[in-house]
């Protein structure tokens, strides 16, 4: 069974989540240092989202951040994937035999499923199936947000989904 997204690993409370490519991308074009794409990036650079990855994950990463239309630095590029291989979890596709609207997005899932307790981070929520681990990176920093303000205490089921304390669920 699925349960928050959330670890306690050495008394600190660590985030798992696969981040789609798309994320990424948002955060490196974004000038607003604000955003929530740049905040979830800067949360697997400051060690409080573990990133969770494959290599055909990691090959999509390599291959869209080398767009000509992004201009992205080689420096940027490298230093994106090296630090989300360094602080990351390598993990195999769970096969679910889900079908998705867009095949490309299967690995993104299957990778999510594999991991108790992660999120799958994503701008394109409509590709994926309606599930509570499958987050927007608006509710992704509200479930940091939560997190670091409950003083890193595990949240409960209901507050972990989606970063809103719920009732009822």
């Amino acid at each position: 069974m699925r349960r928050s997204g959330l670890r306690e690993e050495e008394n600190n409370m660590k985030i798992f989540a696969v981040i789609d490519t798309n994320v990424i991308v948002s955060a490196l074009i974004s000038k607003h240092s604000d955003s929530a794409t740049v905040l979830v990036m800067e949360s697997i650079f400051h060690d409080i989202v573990t990133p969770i990855y494959n290599d055909e994950i990691l090959n999509e990463y390599n291959t869209v951040l080398r767009r000509s239309k992004f201009n992205f630095s080689e420096n940027r590029i490298k230093t994106t994937l090296e630090t989300i291989i360094a602080k990351g979890i390598h993990s195999e596709r769970l096969n679910t035999g889900e079908i998705l609207p867009d095949p490309k997005d299967l690995v993104f899932y299957e990778v999510a499923l594999s991991q108790e307790d992660s999120y799958l981070v994503t701008g394109n929520i409509k590709h994926f199936p309606k599930k509570p681990f499958i987050v927007t990176p608006t509710e992704m920093v509200a479930i940091i947000s939560e997190m670091q303000e409950i003083g890193n205490r595990i949240l409960s089921e209901a507050g972990a989904w989606y970063g809103k304390r719920g009732t009822g669920l």
